[in-house]
């Protein structure tokens, strides 16, 4: 397979709201996203004036991994509970579901999957950040959904390739694209205004030793991300389950007990994620 320009996929996928192939509601979102003058009040009107919008959000927010099943009523109430940058991030999440689904089928469940058990994770290291952390999960394979819907052709291949050679989808992005869905995705979390720590999650989940300010972080979702699809909760584009770097059992130091103990919990909670597709 011939390489891509990078920085022409960069501009690419940076003006992915203009593709003609993009719904219009979703157009909308990904240009008010854009605007950095976003406050929890705009974000609330932009929700509430769309009743499936508003459905979707509070579906999410309602699940068990944010400890509120049930109780949310409004989006109001959800913004002020949870705060701006984890709604933007709901908001993106439940908005790309069908390019999720048309890009890659299973890729939404595995990124379901891959926020529930970063969720547990966050908690049992007693990180702050939790929900920070549980958006990250749900958005970290971001880029290959961005991939897959401004070059489709070219990513179709590139997937074929990985399956026929035994390949991972890291290595052939690299090997055709010069990058990879990691560092894609965080070229549109910077463009969407989201804070360096979630835009470091995205980029290095892969590769959490690189990350300069938010290397725990990093290395939860590189973990969860690990671990699903070893469960084989969705498909996150490739039936491999790479090692768990060296460096991610250092930083996170979990002991055989704690994992054991996380993939019980991880059970019940995708049990409850198994709906939220809808």
């Amino acid at each position: 397979m011939t390489g891509i320009d990078k920085q022409k996929l960069r501009f690419k996928v940076e003006n992915t709201h203009n593709l003609p192939t993009i719904p219009a509601t979703l157009k909308n979102i990904l240009t008010f996203l854009e605007n950095p003058s976003i406050s929890i009040n705009k974000i609330s009107d932009f929700i509430s004036k769309d009743p499936v919008l508003t459905m979707k959000v509070l579906k999410m927010i309602n699940s068990p991994v944010y400890g509120f099943p049930g109780r949310i009523s409004s989006v109001n109430q959800a913004v002020l509970l949870l705060g701006l940058n984890v709604i933007k991030g709901m908001l993106l999440g439940v908005s790309v579901f069908e390019l999720m689904q048309k890009a890659m089928v299973g890729l939404w469940e595995h990124s379901l999957g891959c926020a529930a058990l970063s969720s547990l994770m966050a908690k049992k290291k007693g990180l702050k950040s939790s929900e920070d952390i549980t958006i990250a999960g749900l958005l970290h394979d971001i880029g290959k959904v961005l991939l897959a819907v401004n070059i489709p052709e070219v990513y179709e291949r590139l997937i074929d390739v990985t399956e026929k050679h035994g390949l991972t989808i890291l290595e052939e992005e690299k090997t055709v694209l010069g990058t990879n869905h990691g560092e894609v995705g965080s070229w549109i979390a910077k463009k969407w205004n989201f804070p360096k720590h979630l835009v470091e999650i995205i980029q290095y989940h892969h590769e959490p030793y690189k990350a300069s300010n938010a290397r725990v972080e990093c290395a939860v979702v590189h973990l969860s991300d690990i671990l699903v699809r070893a469960r084989g909760f969705g498909f996150a584009g490739d039936n491999s389950i790479p090692e768990v770097n060296k460096e991610t059992w250092d930083i996170l130091g979990f002991t055989d007990e704690d994992i054991k103990e996380l993939l019980l919990a991880m059970e019940d909670s995708l049990e409850d994620y198994e709906d939220l597709g809808a």
